[in-house]
């Protein structure tokens, strides 16, 4: 089973992009974030395209703002929409919904930015993860907690940790409390496979960070203990953070119990499969970037 996420910092915007890689990856199951768009929306723009491709999903959307969804075509049951019992800001944003996915309980997360160190958004983030931490815990001992986590775990998920000093993303408070989710027994499986590696997965679109490669790793699969022991292949897609009209963040892709690229590397694309002829043109826009 192939599990990807990706924050596509607009779905619509990514539709042309997203479709394809669809195709050529043949992801079983995909977790999105930063839809920027209600489910309903959600549904009339993709939802021919991706039941002809033979996936179910479930969203939890807003109108222009955060959106989260779950793609699967390995069964979809027991959707959670939101995080139970989770703060808001004031009110609960759309940062999370779950769903039971060939027998793993898969959790698709846009966990708060926290914008800066000290607010009142970063004290919701650190509420916020801590109530995640909670209902991870009380769930089934298979489960993939997926997603933007907006929070590099260590200083080497950064391209120079002395350029974030001061900034969220790399506070203690924060990657304690990541510590602590993973404490449920959770593995970070994309890590553990590369320890030694440089690995990002969001690049800035600004001053030429990506072409740089002046990233941040904050895009993350967390396993548990026995969904980790049946990874064959970990890694980011780096090829889709290329070309026209990319997201700011590139997928991530965890292979269970196969690996029908093989192993190759932690940033490099393997082959997959060929997109499909005429079914999708890539586009012809320029970039446009997420809030």
């Amino acid at each position: 089973m192939r599990i990807a996420t990706w924050n596509v910092n607009s779905v619509k915007q990514r539709v042309p992009r997203l479709l394809p890689w669809l195709d050529q990856r043949a992801p079983d199951v995909v977790c999105l974030q930063e839809l920027k768009l209600t489910e309903d929306a959600f549904g009339e723009l993709l939802g021919a395209e991706l039941a002809a491709r033979g996936y179910e999903w479930a969203a939890l959307g807003e109108k222009s703002w955060n959106g989260v969804a779950i793609l699967s075509r390995v069964g979809l049951t027991d959707v959670t929409p939101g995080l139970e019992g989770g703060p808001g800001f004031p009110h609960q944003e759309a940062r999370a919904i779950a769903a039971t996915c060939g027998g793993v309980r898969v959790h698709s997360l846009y966990v708060p930015n926290g914008r800066v160190p000290d607010s009142d958004h970063y004290v919701y983030k650190l509420q916020w993860l801590a109530r995640l931490r909670e209902v991870v815990a009380a769930g089934p001992a298979d489960a993939v907690v997926c997603g933007d986590m907006n929070i590099a775990p260590a200083d080497a998920d950064v391209f120079d940790p002395a350029a974030y000093v001061g900034h969220t993303h790399v506070t203690t408070p924060e990657r304690e409390a990541l510590n602590a989710l993973l404490a449920c027994g959770l593995r970070d499986v994309v890590r553990e496979r590369w320890p030694e590696n440089r690995v990002f997965t969001y690049w800035d679109y600004r001053a030429g960070m990506f072409h740089k490669d002046c990233g941040m790793r904050i895009d993350l699969i967390l396993a548990s203990e026995p969904v980790a022991k049946r990874v064959e292949a970990a890694w980011v897609d780096r090829q889709a953070r290329k070309g026209t009209g990319p997201s700011d963040h590139a997928p991530v892709i965890v292979d269970l119990d196969t690996a029908p690229d093989g192993d190759i590397g932690p940033m490099v694309p393997p082959p997959s499969a060929g997109a499909p002829r005429g079914r999708t043109k890539l586009p012809q826009a320029k970039i446009v970037e997420g809030g």
